[in-house]
Order: C-alpha cells, then structure tokens, then sequence
C-alpha cells in the first residue's frame, strides 16, 4: 500500500546527499537558506490520487525513498534521460532530480517547458538499473498448464506505452470464472487498492491489483490473477489443482474495466517486479499460445 507523506523543508545543500539515507518519509519540498541559492525549478505533482513515488535512482525499477502528494510541489534541480514512462501529464523518458536528491520520473510532473538543465554526469547515477525480465525457465518434466481464462489479449508485457506493466491483460465479460493456470498452493489472497475498496469498482486513478490471488507452483513458478470482482475463492495454503477456479474476473483497483491481469514470476516467492517474465513467452515455451 502506498503511504502518503506531507511535504517537508529540503535541508542545506550540503547535507543533499545524507538525507537520501532517511528519504524514505521525505518527500520534495521547497529549498531554503543555502540550499535556496541552488537553481530549482517547481513543478507539480500530477498523479490522480495516489502519491507520486521518489526512486533511488531514474528507473520505476529503483529503490522507493519516498514519495510526493497528488498536487505537492517538486523542486527540480536537472533533468536526465533514462526509463520512458506514460504518465498522466505526458510519455517521456526524462527523470526529474529533485532538492532532496531523489529522482521523479517527469512522466508524472506539470512544470515549465523551459528553464530546467541536463544534470551533469556527476548527477547521473554511474549505473541505472536496467530493467530485463529473467530467463523463462524450462518447461519440467509432468508439468502441465492451462489458460486461466479463455480471452483476447488486450495488452502485453513492459510495452513501450506501459513498460511497469509486468503481466498481460485479458479481455473477458464480469463474473467470468478465473482458474488456476497449473497445480499448486495458493500463497497469497490480497485486497490491494490506494484508497477505498476492492468490493466496487475501481479506477485509473486508483493504483494496485485490487482483489488478487497467488500461487506458487513446481519448479519456483508463481502466477498472480487480479482485479477479481469480489474476494478470491480460495484461501491461503490452500492446494489447487490445475483448472480449479480460484475466482471471477472484475475490475477493482487500478482498472478501467472487466479484464483479468495474469502475471507470471520465476526463481521462486515472492513475486516482484525483478523476478516477473512474459507470459506470452512463458506459454509460447510450453506449447500454448495465450490470448
């Protein structure tokens, strides 16, 4: 769940480095005394309703230190390109550096058309973090998998447009029954929404999976199924076989309409985003074609 903080002074320019160490309930705000004289540029966090996340370094990939309130001033010290994002104000892949020593991606901030400069290499974190899937792993022997839902792709895996987006989506109509891909244990059953409740409907401007369920399965395999319609049917610890229904498609949390999000993760729980792989690829390598 994302925790929104409230704006906070950004302290001296020389302590910018140090306060990266407890940036995690620090987000931007407006410089003062020594700091005052760096050259800053404000902006405005745009984001919907939820915060807008401060990384470690210019990738969605990187360390969250923090993060920004919907409509909370940025001050932006220099620009550098890295990760494209689609944000709510435009798709760029220009990440701001803010006063705290954070990084925002632009993606998400109205500012000035002009005035901000290229940060220096100096700046510039020697090493982004590159975001690449994992190997799919190979298909064991006895395993066998199925569709979780018989649906039209809607959208793909880290597309150009969506490159955060760490499973696929499919298209299929309210209360269609969702079943477990392959045998295994449910591991987790998770109402995760920014604000409200997964038992209506939700949103773009809401972030998370709303209703989700996972399970782990042979070989480090877990799949996740979410924006169920109500609490998934199964429970924790629960053993699944392959085809079992484990719940029905809906579109709570951060969705636009009823489709199912199917992701697949390898090298065993939990699932994140390091360790998630195409699905398309995944089935592809097993003989099934998904969506």
């Amino acid at each position: 769940m994302k925790v929104r903080h409230p704006g906070r002074t950004v302290l001296a320019a020389a302590a910018l480095a140090s306060l990266l160490t407890s940036a995690a309930a620090a987000p931007a705000a407006a410089a003062t005394g020594a700091a005052a004289k760096v050259a800053v540029v404000t902006g405005t966090a745009k984001t919907g309703s939820t915060p807008l996340n401060m990384r470690r370094s210019p990738s969605a990939g990187a360390e969250r230190v923090g993060s920004v309130a919907n409509g909370g001033t940025v001050w932006i010290l220099c620009q550098a390109a890295a990760q494209q994002i689609t944000g709510t104000v435009r798709t760029t892949n220009l990440w701001d550096h803010l006063a705290n020593g954070s990084w925002v991606s632009d993606a998400y901030v109205v500012r000035p058309s002009t005035g901000i400069p290229r940060c220096a290499a100096a700046e510039t974190p020697a090493e982004t973090p590159v975001e690449r899937a994992p190997a799919i792993p190979k298909k064991l022997a006895g395993e066998s998998w199925r569709l979780p839902v018989g649906a039209s792709l809607v959208s793909g895996f880290r597309t150009t447009a969506r490159p955060s987006h760490d499973g696929v989506d499919l298209s299929a109509a309210r209360n269609t029954p969702i079943v477990a891909a392959a045998a295994g244990t449910v591991i987790r059953v998770v109402c995760n929404v920014s604000a409200g409740s997964c038992d209506v409907d939700g949103n773009r401007t809401l972030s998370g999976c709303g209703w989700y369920a996972e399970v782990q399965h042979i070989g480090g395999i877990v799949t996740r199924y979410c924006h169920m319609v109500r609490r998934p049917s199964v429970t924790v610890g629960q053993a699944v076989a392959k085809g079992q229904q484990i719940g029905y498609v809906g579109t709570s949390g951060s969705s636009s309409g009823p489709h199912l999000h199917f992701e697949v993760h390898v090298n065993a729980a939990p699932a994140t985003h390091a360790n998630a792989v195409d699905p398309i690829a995944f089935y592809r390598s097993r003989g099934l074609a998904l969506g």
